[in-house]
């Protein structure tokens, strides 16, 4: 796995007014910071564990990580992905090395169904968030960027089942308590924000830009931590996260998937409070399928930014 850099944008800074940090897990192996979590669980299985192979449901990034873990340690791998799942993240799966079977049109119907084949075969589970050892993995990223962007007062971080959330919460609380821990959400599927505010979720139908984050049902484990740790959540909508793709990538001149480029919108789009001043924002992946592009294009047509 790579150390993966920091880096400023003086646009982004000059819009927003803030001086912020974008931690580039985009450029991570596999294109998202999942693969930390997949290796940091995969490598701890017991070669007994590993005789009936790997199973594991994804929207796409963990699924690469699972796979490339998997084939590290010689196991075969099986992924459910769902039917929506952007072609270059199936094609990258598969080229890792995995078995790729599409089930249903969201996340937990790959889930379901990867659960019912688990009990068949008897292969090993290994989830996308709800797992201590994932949590452990996830929580790697925020450890690196207090190391590089030392005098952060607040921290952004995309959630969808709240795996990255709840790894940033625990090591950020441990070691800078100061800092504030932001979770982004997509309104499109806003379950830990609704969780956060004790109000009835909506439940996410049909695709969507950011279908990284597209999770129905959030992981216990994670929640209970988001819950007891995080300071907040917020969630943007798919128009800011669309401008935000574009953003970074005309500006930057990087490819951010829908799930990365939350955090940026959230900046981007003002929900920043004056308080924050020195901002930390996971960049969380950049598998995107080129030909949603000029769907970003359309979506985000007469947003404001700044």
């Amino acid at each position: 796995m790579h150390r993966t850099p920091c880096k400023q944008s003086a646009t982004l800074n000059r819009l927003t007014g803030k001086s912020i940090d974008l931690k580039l897990e985009n450029l991570q192996k596999t294109g998202s910071f999942k693969v930390r979590g997949a290796y940091n669980k995969i490598s701890q299985l017991p070669d007994s564990a590993c005789s009936g192979g790997i199973i594991a449901a994804s929207a796409g990034n963990h699924a690469q990580g699972v796979a490339l873990a998997g084939r590290a340690r010689g196991v075969p791998v099986t992924v459910f992905m769902p039917e929506t799942t952007p072609q270059a993240k199936v094609t990258a799966t598969r080229q890792y090395g995995a078995a790729v079977k599409l089930t249903g049109s969201g996340f937990d119907e790959a889930y379901a169904a990867a659960r019912e084949e688990q009990a068949v075969t008897g292969a090993v589970f290994v989830h996308p968030f709800d797992d201590p050892a994932i949590i452990e993995g996830q929580a790697t990223v925020a450890l690196e960027m207090l190391q590089q962007c030392p005098d952060l007062d607040t921290l952004l971080v995309p959630a969808g089942g709240g795996g990255l959330l709840a790894g940033t919460a625990i090591a950020v609380k441990a070691l800078r308590p100061s800092v504030r821990v932001i979770g982004i959400q997509t309104e499109s599927a806003p379950a830990i924000a609704s969780l956060f505010r004790s109000i009835p979720p909506i439940i996410p139908g049909g695709p969507a830009i950011a279908e990284g984050i597209m999770v129905k049902t959030p992981g216990k484990l994670t929640t209970d931590i988001i819950s007891s740790l995080v300071d907040d959540v917020w969630t943007v909508t798919e128009r800011e996260i669309s401008s935000a793709i574009l953003f970074m990538l005309e500006r930057e001149k990087m490819l951010v998937e829908g799930a990365g480029a939350a955090t940026t919108a959230a900046a981007l789009h003002g929900y920043l409070p004056a308080s924050a001043r020195k901002v930390g924002a996971i960049v969380s992946g950049g598998n995107l399928d080129v030909s949603r592009l000029a769907e970003c294009r359309e979506l985000s047509a007469g947003v404001a930014v700044g």
